[in-house]
């Protein structure tokens, strides 16, 4: 049976863009891949706690706890894209395509591979930061609005 190649521009660019739904570990290690069905539970608490946002307002100590929870998961998918795309083409091949040389054109790095690279990292680095301060702000907002109330002053 003969195996298809994994290129890693394409891995680079599924684990960006794909990212919350896992398809580039679909697309690396097939359907029976635990990891890429787990990704999408962190993926559906994330997107539950926007719901709760929409619908709840700000106000709503779940969604703060459920809405970073997408952000910290696109950002580890994202930062699996850079991993992917600053792998050696000899790494690539000897990882992801065993049955081919190690310099096969599957592993070599494009001009695509570095913009899905620049791309993961601003955009994953600013969502992180994002999930992060959103988290805190509201966990400090809350504890503020409690010592007001202890202290009887509004």
């Amino acid at each position: 049976m003969m195996e298809s190649m994994k290129n890693k521009t394409l891995a680079s660019w599924l684990a960006f863009l794909g990212a919350p739904l896992g398809l580039h570990r679909f697309y690396l290690f097939g359907v029976r891949d635990l990891l890429a069905w787990l990704i999408l539970i962190p993926t559906a608490c994330g997107v539950w706690g926007f719901q709760r946002v929409q619908e709840f307002g700000i106000e709503d100590y779940l969604s703060w706890w459920l809405f970073p929870i997408f952000g910290l998961t696109f950002a580890s998918c994202c930062l699996n894209a850079i991993v992917y795309g600053l792998m050696t083409p000899q790494k690539w091949n000897t990882q992801f395509n065993p049955h081919e040389a190690s310099d096969a054109k599957a592993g070599d790095t494009s001009w695509m591979t570095i913009f899905s690279i620049v791309l993961s990292l601003i955009i994953g680095a600013s969502v992180l930061l994002s999930s992060i301060v959103y988290s805190f702000q509201r966990y400090f907002e809350v504890q503020i609005d409690e010592a007001h109330q202890i202290s009887g002053s509004d």
